[in-house]
C-alpha cells in the first residue's frame, strides 16, 4: 500500500474525499456506510470543508467517525475565502470543529484565493496553530505564481500542502506546479483524481489504454485512474463515493503499482502538457 508523509504523519496515499457529500438527505445514510467502509478498508485520510453542503459534509463526517479513534484519522478541512481572515477565522474554524465532533484537525487549508490579503491569512492560521485547533495548516487550488508569494511571507514557508485538481484528463499541474512543489517538498492533494466518475468530457473510463492496462491487472477503470495519480511520491488522492463496494475499490488501488510501459502507453493516450495551462479548479 503507496504511503506518503504529510504534516509530518505517514498515511496511506488514497484517502476520503467528501465533496457532494452532504447535499442529498436520502442519501445521507449510504454516504454515512461508505465512509465507514473506506476507514474500515484502511483510508486515514478524510478530506471535506465548510463549503461542501455549507456544513453538512462536515456534520456527515463527524457523525460518520463518532465511534473511531481519533488519533488512528488524519482530518483535514478548508476555511472559505470569506472567512480567511485573522477576524474570522477562529469562528470559522470553530464551527467547522463542532460539526465535526471533534477539538482539532490535522490539516487546515485556505480554499482558495479571495480578497483578504494573503498575508493575513497566513498569520490567521499560524496563530490557530498554536492554539492546538489545528495541527498544521496548507493551501488549496494554487498556482506556482500564488505559490511563491505564499513563500516570499513570514512563515510561508510552513504550509504543509497544496491541494488541487489532478487526473489523467488535468494534467495543468505537471507543467510547473508539481515541479515547484517537489524542489519545494511540499505534499500534493489531488482532488478529483477520477474526475468526477468520468463525467466531464475526457473519456478516461472508455479509453483503449485505460481498459487494457485495467483488464493486464484485474482492476478497475477507476483503480487505474487512482494507481496512475500516486504514482508520483508525496501525492495524496482523495476520491469520493457514496457507494460501499466503489470505496473497497478506491482504498485496494493504494497497492495497485502500474508498469513503465504501462505509464508510457497511458502518457501517449493522454499527454502531459508541454506549455503552460491554466490552473484547472472547479
Amino acid at each position: 500500500m503507496k504511503q506518503l508523509t504529510i504534516a509530518g504523519q505517514t498515511v496511506p496515499a488514497i484517502g476520503i474525499g467528501t465533496w457532494h457529500m452532504g447535499d442529498q438527505p436520502a442519501q445521507r445514510s449510504a454516504e454515512i456506510a461508505a465512509i465507514q467502509a473506506g476507514i474500515a478498508a484502511g483510508a486515514r485520510v478524510i478530506d471535506t470543508a465548510e463549503m461542501y453542503g455549507a456544513g453538512r459534509a462536515e456534520s456527515l463526517v463527524g457523525e460518520a467517525l463518532a465511534n473511531e479513534r481519533r488519533e488512528d484519522l488524519f482530518l483535514i478541512s478548508k476555511v472559505l475565502p470569506e472567512n480567511a481572515s485573522r477576524q474570522k477565522m477562529a469562528v470559522s474554524l470553530d464551527a467547522s470543529l463542532q460539526r465535526l465532533r471533534t477539538d482539532y484537525l490535522d490539516l487546515y487549508l485556505y480554499h482558495w484565493r479571495g480578497n483578504v490579503s494573503l498575508a493575513e491569512t497566513v498569520t490567521a492560521l499560524q496563530q490557530l496553530q498554536t492554539t492546538g485547533k489545528i495541527r498544521a495548516w496548507g493551501i488549496s487550488n494554487f498556482d506556482q505564481a500564488d505559490l511563491n508569494e505564499l513563500c516570499s511571507l513570514p512563515g510561508g514557508n510552513q504550509a504543509a500542502a497544496n491541494e488541487d485538481l489532478y487526473h489523467l484528463g488535468s494534467r495543468g499541474l505537471e507543467y510547473d506546479v508539481l515541479p515547484w512543489q517537489r524542489a519545494h517538498q511540499l505534499p500534493l492533494i489531488a482532488y478529483s483524481p477520477i474526475a468526477q466518475g468520468d463525467v466531464w468530457g475526457h473519456h478516461l473510463t472508455t479509453n483503449a489504454i485505460v481498459q487494457q492496462v485495467a483488464a493486464a491487472h484485474h482492476a478497475t477503470v477507476y483503480q487505474v485512474l487512482l494507481a496512475w495519480v500516486i504514482r508520483q511520491p508525496q501525492i495524496l488522492a482523495i476520491p469520493q463515493t457514496s457507494s460501499i463496494a466503489h470505496m473497497q475499490q478506491n482504498i485496494a488501488a493504494g497497492a495497485l503499482t502500474l508498469t513503465a510501459e504501462e505509464l508510457a502507453q497511458l502518457d501517449q493516450a493522454f499527454p502531459a502538457p508541454t506549455t503552460k495551462q491554466p490552473l484547472d479548479t472547479l
